[in-house]
């Protein structure tokens, strides 16, 4: 755990419809006449993205560059918008990569045609396979270790993680990690796009299992659910720990609900991504040296949740 929080300041969502925004230049970078896409997994209504968007359109109002952000939880039709980028002719692609065998073959399709590409949030163990330049995210393997370990100091006796999207290789890497320091751990499969149907999956877990007394979530959203499926279960004792924020989480935390969630800084993976691109265009630098950027993980609990509460209200953190 101290070598979690001793990395920057912990992914991912799942099922809905593809959405496409665009985003012009020409600000403080003045024109650099860049265009970039930014395609994700975004589940739509889920507030962390919002914190990707933010960063990413920060970036090209600082860079003077045009952004093109689309989204699509189902893999083939996120590969499907990476193709699109492709055959737009976009300055550079930044993408998740949640599924790494549906996206893969697409990403190479980019780097053959001449379009740089950095991955970022999901797939840490796949971008160089990608051919990306390199990749903005948290360890989330480290990061689920530190939470069954902080979970196991706080008097676990048996874990439920959720995962709410099927095939992330981010999210499963998490739980997987719980695990390894928290061996008495279940997982539960949830839909992250249903918040009633993940709220009455948990209550039914926690009523027919009384010996789980921690939920560990990967999402805002899921904490917030499990909140209510422990009230609903008569489980008083049942102490939530999350990965990712929002501002009710965040409040949640500070409220004593939630005990701590896992901040891996999703403004700056955003922010990151298009910058790397366009210093990429402009200068041919490369962040990380070959190795992966981590934004993450760190914890936040009742201890600081004040310091950065302020970022959380400004869709910063």
């Amino acid at each position: 755990m101290a070598t979690a929080a001793a990395f920057a300041l912990g992914a991912c969502s799942g099922g809905g419809a593809t959405n496409t925004t665009s985003t012009g230049g020409g600000g403080g970078g003045g024109n650099s006449g860049y265009t970039f896409a930014m395609i994700t997994h975004e589940t739509p209504g889920d507030t962390f993205w919002d914190r990707i968007k933010a960063g990413a359109n920060q970036a090209a109002k600082d860079t003077g560059s045009t952004l093109k952000y689309s989204a699509d939880p189902d893999a083939a039709k996120q590969a499907v918008l990476i193709q699109n980028a492709i055959d737009s002719k976009v300055d550079g692609i930044a993408t998740t990569l949640v599924t790494p065998d549906a996206l893969i073959p697409t990403i190479k399709k980019a780097v053959a045609a001449g379009i740089p590409v950095d991955t970022f949030n999901s797939g840490l163990d796949f971008f160089e396979q990608a051919g990306a330049l390199t990749h903005f995210a948290s360890n989330e393997k480290l990061a689920g270790q530190a939470a069954g370990k902080r979970a196991a100091a706080a008097g676990a006796t048996k874990i439920l993680c959720t995962i709410q999207q099927s095939g992330s290789v981010a999210l499963e890497d998490r739980c997987a990690g719980v695990k390894d320091s928290f061996p008495n751990t279940e997982n539960l499969q949830v839909n992250g796009a249903d918040d009633a149907a993940v709220t009455t999956a948990i209550q039914a877990k926690l009523t027919e299992d009384k010996s789980i007394n921690w939920i560990v979530t990967l999402g805002a959203p899921q904490a917030l659910d499990s909140i209510k499926a422990a009230q609903g279960a008569g489980r008083s004792d049942v102490k939530i720990g999350t990965f990712d924020t929002n501002p009710d989480a965040a409040q949640a935390v500070s409220d004593g609900k939630i005990q701590w969630f896992i901040d891996q800084q999703p403004y700056l993976q955003g922010y990151m991504a298009i910058t790397q691109l366009y210093l990429y265009k402009k200068n041919g630098n490369v962040l990380g040296g070959g190795q992966a950027v981590l934004t993450g993980p760190s914890f936040v609990d009742k201890t600081n949740i004040a310091q950065v509460m302020p970022f959380i209200k400004n869709n910063t953190r």
